[in-house]
Protein backbone atom coordinates (compact mmCIF):
# COMPACT_ATOMS: atom_id res chain seq x y z
CA UNK A 1 0.00 0.00 0.00
CA UNK A 2 2.93 2.57 0.25
CA UNK A 3 3.31 2.76 -3.10
CA UNK A 4 -0.37 3.77 -3.87
CA UNK A 5 -0.48 6.21 -1.07
CA UNK A 6 2.21 8.17 -2.69
CA UNK A 7 1.14 8.20 -6.08
CA UNK A 8 -0.91 11.58 -6.79
CA UNK A 9 -4.36 11.10 -8.14
CA UNK A 10 -4.66 12.61 -11.67
CA UNK A 11 -6.71 16.01 -12.53
CA UNK A 12 -10.19 15.70 -12.49
CA UNK A 13 -10.61 16.87 -16.66
CA UNK A 14 -7.70 13.78 -17.30
CA UNK A 15 -9.48 11.31 -14.88
CA UNK A 16 -12.62 11.80 -16.34
CA UNK A 17 -10.80 11.01 -19.99
CA UNK A 18 -9.24 8.23 -18.26
CA UNK A 19 -12.31 6.56 -17.06
CA UNK A 20 -14.58 7.18 -20.27
CA UNK A 21 -14.87 4.12 -21.75
CA UNK A 22 -15.61 2.26 -18.55
CA UNK A 23 -18.14 5.07 -18.16
CA UNK A 24 -19.69 4.70 -21.32
CA UNK A 25 -19.61 1.01 -21.17
CA UNK A 26 -21.31 0.94 -17.90
CA UNK A 27 -23.81 3.42 -19.52
CA UNK A 28 -24.79 0.90 -22.22
CA UNK A 29 -25.12 -2.28 -19.86
CA UNK A 30 -27.53 -0.91 -18.08
CA UNK A 31 -29.17 0.59 -20.76
CA UNK A 32 -29.51 -2.57 -22.01
CA UNK A 33 -31.15 -3.42 -19.02
CA UNK A 34 -33.27 -1.36 -18.32
CA UNK A 35 -34.52 -1.90 -21.98
CA UNK A 36 -35.13 -6.04 -21.62
CA UNK A 37 -37.19 -4.74 -18.32
CA UNK A 38 -39.71 -2.51 -20.14
CA UNK A 39 -40.25 -4.78 -22.58
CA UNK A 40 -40.56 -7.76 -20.17
CA UNK A 41 -42.58 -5.67 -17.94
CA UNK A 42 -44.92 -4.42 -20.63
CA UNK A 43 -45.81 -8.05 -21.88
CA UNK A 44 -46.76 -9.06 -18.52
CA UNK A 45 -48.76 -5.42 -18.49
CA UNK A 46 -46.62 -3.87 -15.66
CA UNK A 47 -44.73 -0.54 -15.24
CA UNK A 48 -40.95 -1.23 -15.11
CA UNK A 49 -40.68 2.36 -13.63
CA UNK A 50 -43.14 1.55 -10.96
CA UNK A 51 -40.61 -2.08 -10.15
CA UNK A 52 -37.60 0.12 -10.32
CA UNK A 53 -39.02 3.32 -7.93
CA UNK A 54 -42.09 2.13 -6.22
CA UNK A 55 -41.85 -1.40 -4.68
CA UNK A 56 -40.39 -3.19 -1.75
CA UNK A 57 -37.42 -0.89 -0.17
CA UNK A 58 -37.73 1.83 -2.00
CA UNK A 59 -41.38 2.55 -1.11
CA UNK A 60 -39.91 2.81 2.61
CA UNK A 61 -37.17 5.17 1.48
CA UNK A 62 -39.47 7.21 -0.18
CA UNK A 63 -41.89 7.65 2.82
CA UNK A 64 -39.03 8.34 5.07
CA UNK A 65 -38.60 11.12 2.66
CA UNK A 66 -42.01 11.95 2.47
CA UNK A 67 -43.12 12.13 5.97
CA UNK A 68 -39.95 11.09 7.57
CA UNK A 69 -39.05 8.50 10.87
CA UNK A 70 -41.94 6.68 13.08
CA UNK A 71 -44.03 4.57 10.57
CA UNK A 72 -44.23 0.77 11.16
CA UNK A 73 -45.94 -2.09 10.06
CA UNK A 74 -47.03 -4.71 12.42
CA UNK A 75 -47.52 -7.58 11.14
CA UNK A 76 -50.02 -10.89 12.80
CA UNK A 77 -46.94 -12.87 13.53
CA UNK A 78 -46.07 -9.67 15.77
CA UNK A 79 -43.24 -8.76 14.06
CA UNK A 80 -43.00 -4.82 14.06
CA UNK A 81 -41.38 -2.98 10.49
CA UNK A 82 -40.44 -0.09 11.27
CA UNK A 83 -39.00 2.61 8.98
CA UNK A 84 -36.41 3.13 11.24
CA UNK A 85 -34.15 0.53 10.07
CA UNK A 86 -33.53 2.35 6.60
CA UNK A 87 -30.69 4.85 7.18
CA UNK A 88 -31.38 8.53 6.20
CA UNK A 89 -28.68 9.28 3.71
CA UNK A 90 -30.83 8.39 0.09
CA UNK A 91 -34.33 9.51 1.49
CA UNK A 92 -32.38 12.62 2.73
CA UNK A 93 -31.26 12.94 -1.19
CA UNK A 94 -34.92 12.25 -1.89
CA UNK A 95 -36.16 14.79 -0.21
CA UNK A 96 -33.65 17.33 -1.21
CA UNK A 97 -34.16 16.95 -4.98
CA UNK A 98 -37.70 16.85 -5.05
CA UNK A 99 -37.40 20.21 -3.11
CA UNK A 100 -35.29 21.73 -6.11
CA UNK A 101 -37.21 20.05 -9.00
CA UNK A 102 -40.54 18.60 -9.68
CA UNK A 103 -39.78 15.46 -9.70
CA UNK A 104 -41.68 13.05 -7.16
CA UNK A 105 -40.00 11.56 -4.55
CA UNK A 106 -40.12 8.32 -5.70
CA UNK A 107 -38.28 9.62 -9.29
CA UNK A 108 -36.07 11.57 -7.19
CA UNK A 109 -34.88 8.38 -5.71
CA UNK A 110 -34.36 6.77 -9.11
CA UNK A 111 -32.44 9.66 -10.44
CA UNK A 112 -30.61 9.46 -7.24
CA UNK A 113 -29.81 6.26 -8.04
CA UNK A 114 -29.15 6.32 -11.58
CA UNK A 115 -26.45 9.04 -10.85
CA UNK A 116 -25.48 7.85 -8.04
CA UNK A 117 -24.17 4.19 -9.82
CA UNK A 118 -22.06 6.22 -12.38
CA UNK A 119 -20.63 7.50 -9.60
CA UNK A 120 -20.18 4.19 -8.16
CA UNK A 121 -18.40 3.38 -11.43
CA UNK A 122 -16.03 5.81 -12.05
CA UNK A 123 -15.04 5.22 -8.14
CA UNK A 124 -14.84 1.37 -9.05
CA UNK A 125 -12.89 2.26 -12.30
CA UNK A 126 -10.11 4.45 -10.15
CA UNK A 127 -9.82 1.92 -7.32
CA UNK A 128 -9.07 -0.36 -9.90
CA UNK A 129 -7.12 1.56 -12.52
CA UNK A 130 -4.71 2.22 -9.78
CA UNK A 131 -4.16 -1.38 -8.51
CA UNK A 132 -4.05 -2.99 -11.91
CA UNK A 133 -4.42 -0.30 -14.69
CA UNK A 134 -6.45 0.99 -17.03
CA UNK A 135 -7.77 -2.53 -18.72
CA UNK A 136 -7.90 -3.80 -15.41
CA UNK A 137 -9.99 -0.93 -14.38
CA UNK A 138 -12.28 -0.90 -17.38
CA UNK A 139 -12.91 -4.55 -17.00
CA UNK A 140 -14.05 -4.15 -13.71
CA UNK A 141 -17.05 -1.76 -14.36
CA UNK A 142 -17.81 -3.79 -16.86
CA UNK A 143 -18.31 -7.02 -14.60
CA UNK A 144 -19.78 -4.76 -11.94
CA UNK A 145 -22.21 -3.56 -14.32
CA UNK A 146 -23.55 -7.44 -16.06
CA UNK A 147 -23.86 -8.86 -12.16
CA UNK A 148 -26.55 -11.19 -12.37
CA UNK A 149 -27.75 -8.89 -9.48
CA UNK A 150 -26.89 -5.52 -11.95
CA UNK A 151 -30.84 -3.70 -12.30
CA UNK A 152 -30.66 -3.29 -8.70
CA UNK A 153 -27.88 -0.70 -9.71
CA UNK A 154 -30.86 1.25 -11.25
CA UNK A 155 -33.54 0.84 -8.61
CA UNK A 156 -34.15 4.05 -6.13
CA UNK A 157 -32.28 1.40 -3.47
CA UNK A 158 -29.20 2.58 -1.73
CA UNK A 159 -26.68 0.15 -2.89
CA UNK A 160 -25.42 2.29 -5.76
CA UNK A 161 -25.45 5.18 -3.32
CA UNK A 162 -23.28 3.39 -1.14
CA UNK A 163 -20.88 1.46 -3.70
CA UNK A 164 -20.02 5.23 -4.61
CA UNK A 165 -18.90 6.30 -1.26
CA UNK A 166 -17.43 3.43 -0.49
CA UNK A 167 -15.10 3.27 -3.68
CA UNK A 168 -14.33 6.51 -3.82
CA UNK A 169 -13.31 6.95 -0.01
CA UNK A 170 -11.11 3.46 -0.84
CA UNK A 171 -9.25 5.06 -3.42
CA UNK A 172 -9.15 8.26 -0.89
CA UNK A 173 -7.34 6.16 1.44
CA UNK A 174 -5.05 4.51 -1.48
CA UNK A 175 -4.12 8.08 -2.47
CA UNK A 176 -3.36 9.51 0.88
CA UNK A 177 -6.25 11.90 0.98
CA UNK A 178 -7.22 10.76 4.44
CA UNK A 179 -9.72 13.68 5.24
CA UNK A 180 -11.51 13.09 1.90
CA UNK A 181 -11.66 9.04 2.71
CA UNK A 182 -12.66 9.80 6.65
CA UNK A 183 -15.95 11.94 5.13
CA UNK A 184 -16.89 9.48 3.06
CA UNK A 185 -17.19 6.79 5.24
CA UNK A 186 -18.80 8.65 7.73
CA UNK A 187 -21.42 9.31 4.30
CA UNK A 188 -21.11 5.73 3.76
CA UNK A 189 -22.52 5.08 7.42
CA UNK A 190 -25.32 7.37 7.13
CA UNK A 191 -26.37 5.09 3.50
CA UNK A 192 -26.56 1.31 5.05
CA UNK A 193 -25.17 -0.80 8.21
CA UNK A 194 -22.68 -1.84 6.03
CA UNK A 195 -20.72 1.20 6.09
CA UNK A 196 -18.78 -0.27 9.06
CA UNK A 197 -17.05 -1.92 6.04
CA UNK A 198 -16.04 1.53 4.97
CA UNK A 199 -15.05 2.51 8.68
CA UNK A 200 -13.07 -0.92 9.14
CA UNK A 201 -11.16 -0.10 5.90
CA UNK A 202 -10.26 3.42 6.67
CA UNK A 203 -9.30 2.27 10.21
CA UNK A 204 -7.16 -0.47 9.03
CA UNK A 205 -5.35 1.71 6.54
CA UNK A 206 -4.50 4.04 9.50
CA UNK A 207 -3.42 1.97 11.95
CA UNK A 208 -0.90 0.02 9.27
CA UNK A 209 0.01 3.64 8.37
CA UNK A 210 1.02 4.77 11.47
CA UNK A 211 3.23 1.15 12.57
CA UNK A 212 4.83 1.73 9.15
CA UNK A 213 5.76 5.36 9.85
CA UNK A 214 7.06 4.28 13.39
CA UNK A 215 9.10 1.24 11.72
CA UNK A 216 10.41 3.29 8.97
CA UNK A 217 11.04 6.34 11.32
CA UNK A 218 13.34 4.51 13.64
CA UNK A 219 16.32 3.69 11.17
CA UNK A 220 15.55 7.51 8.55
CA UNK A 221 14.73 9.75 11.51
CA UNK A 222 13.08 13.14 10.15
CA UNK A 223 13.76 12.11 6.57
CA UNK A 224 10.72 9.81 6.65
CA UNK A 225 8.75 11.87 8.75
CA UNK A 226 8.59 14.47 6.03
CA UNK A 227 7.39 12.32 3.27
CA UNK A 228 5.19 10.32 5.48
CA UNK A 229 1.41 11.63 5.54
CA UNK A 230 0.46 14.01 8.41
CA UNK A 231 -0.54 12.19 11.29
CA UNK A 232 -2.93 14.45 12.49
CA UNK A 233 -4.70 13.86 9.31
CA UNK A 234 -4.80 10.36 9.62
CA UNK A 235 -5.83 10.76 13.06
CA UNK A 236 -8.62 13.25 11.92
CA UNK A 237 -9.77 11.14 9.37
CA UNK A 238 -10.17 7.72 11.83
CA UNK A 239 -12.66 10.05 13.65
CA UNK A 240 -14.44 11.14 11.42
CA UNK A 241 -15.13 8.17 9.81
CA UNK A 242 -17.43 6.63 12.15
CA UNK A 243 -19.76 9.30 12.90
CA UNK A 244 -22.18 8.92 10.51
CA UNK A 245 -23.19 5.37 11.32
CA UNK A 246 -22.44 6.31 15.21
CA UNK A 247 -24.92 9.20 14.75
CA UNK A 248 -27.53 8.02 13.86
CA UNK A 249 -27.84 4.55 15.79
CA UNK A 250 -27.60 6.68 18.74
CA UNK A 251 -30.67 8.70 17.80
CA UNK A 252 -32.42 5.40 16.54
CA UNK A 253 -31.57 4.63 20.47
CA UNK A 254 -32.70 7.91 21.61
CA UNK A 255 -35.96 7.77 19.83
CA UNK A 256 -36.92 4.22 20.71
CA UNK A 257 -35.62 4.81 24.33
CA UNK A 258 -33.81 1.37 24.19
CA UNK A 259 -30.40 3.17 24.49
CA UNK A 260 -27.11 2.96 22.30
CA UNK A 261 -28.24 -0.84 21.38
CA UNK A 262 -31.87 -0.13 19.98
CA UNK A 263 -31.08 -0.09 16.39
CA UNK A 264 -30.13 -3.76 16.89
CA UNK A 265 -33.95 -4.19 18.62
CA UNK A 266 -35.82 -2.26 15.11
CA UNK A 267 -33.18 -5.00 12.78
CA UNK A 268 -34.88 -7.19 15.29
CA UNK A 269 -38.71 -6.27 14.66
CA UNK A 270 -37.51 -7.07 10.73
CA UNK A 271 -36.08 -11.18 11.94
CA UNK A 272 -32.59 -10.09 10.37
CA UNK A 273 -29.35 -9.95 13.08
CA UNK A 274 -26.35 -11.29 13.03
CA UNK A 275 -25.79 -15.07 13.79
CA UNK A 276 -22.06 -16.18 11.86
CA UNK A 277 -24.27 -17.97 9.01
CA UNK A 278 -26.13 -20.40 10.74
CA UNK A 279 -29.81 -19.57 9.24
CA UNK A 280 -28.09 -19.43 6.08
CA UNK A 281 -26.25 -22.61 6.46
CA UNK A 282 -29.82 -24.34 7.75
CA UNK A 283 -31.70 -22.31 4.98
CA UNK A 284 -28.96 -23.94 2.13
CA UNK A 285 -29.37 -27.39 4.10
CA UNK A 286 -32.97 -27.70 3.98
CA UNK A 287 -33.03 -27.08 0.05
CA UNK A 288 -31.80 -30.90 -0.12
CA UNK A 289 -35.57 -32.26 0.51
CA UNK A 290 -36.38 -32.83 -3.08
CA UNK A 291 -34.11 -33.08 -6.66
CA UNK A 292 -35.36 -29.64 -7.75
CA UNK A 293 -34.80 -28.07 -4.71
CA UNK A 294 -31.40 -29.73 -3.86
CA UNK A 295 -30.52 -28.22 -7.33
CA UNK A 296 -30.98 -24.55 -5.81
CA UNK A 297 -29.10 -25.85 -2.74
CA UNK A 298 -25.60 -26.99 -5.09
CA UNK A 299 -25.99 -23.24 -6.91
CA UNK A 300 -26.42 -21.88 -3.32
CA UNK A 301 -23.12 -23.34 -2.07
CA UNK A 302 -21.40 -22.84 -5.68
CA UNK A 303 -22.42 -19.16 -5.43
CA UNK A 304 -20.92 -18.66 -1.51
CA UNK A 305 -17.53 -20.81 -2.88
CA UNK A 306 -17.03 -18.56 -5.74
CA UNK A 307 -17.42 -15.84 -3.43
CA UNK A 308 -14.83 -17.41 -0.73
CA UNK A 309 -12.40 -18.46 -4.12
CA UNK A 310 -12.32 -14.87 -5.03
CA UNK A 311 -11.53 -13.38 -1.89
CA UNK A 312 -8.49 -15.94 -1.54
CA UNK A 313 -7.44 -14.85 -5.09
CA UNK A 314 -7.45 -11.48 -3.48
CA UNK A 315 -5.58 -11.69 -0.74
CA UNK A 316 -2.83 -13.82 -3.14
CA UNK A 317 -2.72 -11.11 -5.31
CA UNK A 318 -1.67 -8.96 -2.44
CA UNK A 319 -4.78 -6.17 -2.79
CA UNK A 320 -3.90 -3.90 -0.59
CA UNK A 321 -5.10 -3.65 3.09
CA UNK A 322 -7.94 -1.42 2.88
CA UNK A 323 -9.70 -3.54 0.01
CA UNK A 324 -9.37 -6.66 1.66
CA UNK A 325 -10.50 -5.61 4.94
CA UNK A 326 -13.49 -3.75 3.41
CA UNK A 327 -14.33 -6.96 0.94
CA UNK A 328 -14.19 -9.21 3.63
CA UNK A 329 -16.76 -7.00 6.48
CA UNK A 330 -19.09 -6.35 3.34
CA UNK A 331 -19.12 -10.36 2.45
CA UNK A 332 -19.38 -11.34 6.60
CA UNK A 333 -22.46 -9.60 7.02
CA UNK A 334 -24.06 -10.63 3.96
CA UNK A 335 -23.36 -14.12 3.84
CA UNK A 336 -23.86 -14.30 7.80
CA UNK A 337 -27.12 -12.37 8.28
CA UNK A 338 -30.27 -14.30 9.86
CA UNK A 339 -32.69 -13.10 7.27
CA UNK A 340 -33.67 -12.29 3.55
CA UNK A 341 -31.99 -14.80 2.16
CA UNK A 342 -32.98 -13.84 -1.40
CA UNK A 343 -31.29 -10.56 -0.91
CA UNK A 344 -28.09 -11.93 -0.26
CA UNK A 345 -26.80 -11.27 -4.14
CA UNK A 346 -28.06 -7.77 -3.21
CA UNK A 347 -25.84 -7.03 -0.18
CA UNK A 348 -23.20 -8.14 -2.10
CA UNK A 349 -23.04 -5.70 -4.62
CA UNK A 350 -20.86 -3.30 -2.83
CA UNK A 351 -17.73 -5.90 -2.58
CA UNK A 352 -16.52 -4.61 -5.92
CA UNK A 353 -13.16 -5.64 -5.17
CA UNK A 354 -14.34 -9.51 -5.37
CA UNK A 355 -14.77 -8.72 -9.09
CA UNK A 356 -10.46 -7.26 -9.10
CA UNK A 357 -9.23 -11.24 -10.31
CA UNK A 358 -11.76 -11.82 -12.50
CA UNK A 359 -10.85 -8.06 -14.43
CA UNK A 360 -7.38 -8.84 -14.45
CA UNK A 361 -8.13 -11.61 -16.29
CA UNK A 362 -10.38 -10.39 -18.32
CA UNK A 363 -7.73 -7.91 -19.06
CA UNK A 364 -5.71 -9.96 -20.38
CA UNK A 365 -7.59 -11.18 -23.61
CA UNK A 366 -7.93 -9.80 -26.63
CA UNK A 367 -9.90 -6.86 -27.11
CA UNK A 368 -12.75 -8.77 -28.98
CA UNK A 369 -12.78 -12.00 -26.81
CA UNK A 370 -13.37 -9.66 -23.88
CA UNK A 371 -16.08 -7.79 -25.71
CA UNK A 372 -17.52 -10.65 -26.85
CA UNK A 373 -17.84 -12.26 -23.29
CA UNK A 374 -18.76 -8.99 -22.04
CA UNK A 375 -21.77 -8.45 -24.20
CA UNK A 376 -23.01 -12.29 -23.90
CA UNK A 377 -23.15 -11.94 -20.56
CA UNK A 378 -24.77 -8.27 -20.71
CA UNK A 379 -27.68 -9.83 -22.39
CA UNK A 380 -27.78 -12.66 -20.07
CA UNK A 381 -28.03 -10.00 -17.15
CA UNK A 382 -30.22 -8.28 -18.90
CA UNK A 383 -33.06 -10.76 -18.93
CA UNK A 384 -32.30 -12.22 -15.63
CA UNK A 385 -32.75 -8.58 -14.23
CA UNK A 386 -35.88 -8.22 -16.25
CA UNK A 387 -37.34 -11.95 -14.91
CA UNK A 388 -36.20 -11.22 -10.78
CA UNK A 389 -37.72 -7.72 -10.59
CA UNK A 390 -41.01 -9.33 -12.10
CA UNK A 391 -40.96 -11.96 -9.73
CA UNK A 392 -43.10 -12.09 -6.61
CA UNK A 393 -40.42 -11.66 -3.91
CA UNK A 394 -38.55 -8.48 -3.54
CA UNK A 395 -34.89 -8.17 -4.75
Amino acid sequence: MTDLETRAAPPRSAALRRAAPALLGYAAVRALGLLALALWSGARGKSAYTLLTARWDSLWYTRVAELGYGYEVRLPNGDVHSNLAFFPLLPWLERLLHAATPLSYAGAGFTVSLLASLAAAWGIFAVADLVHGRRAGVCAVLLWAVLPVGIVQSMAYSESLFTALAAWSLYAVLTGRWLTAGLLAALAGLTRPVGLAVVAAVWAAGIASFVRTRSDARPHGAHIEMHAPSPARRALAMLLAPLGAAAYVLWVGHHTGKGPLGYLDVQAGWRNGFDGGYAFARFVGDKFTSIPSALAGVGLIVGVGLVIWLYVVGVRQRQPLPLLVYTGVVTALALCASSYFGSKPRLLLPAFPLLLPLAVALARLRTARSALMVGGVAALSAVYGAFWLNGSGPP
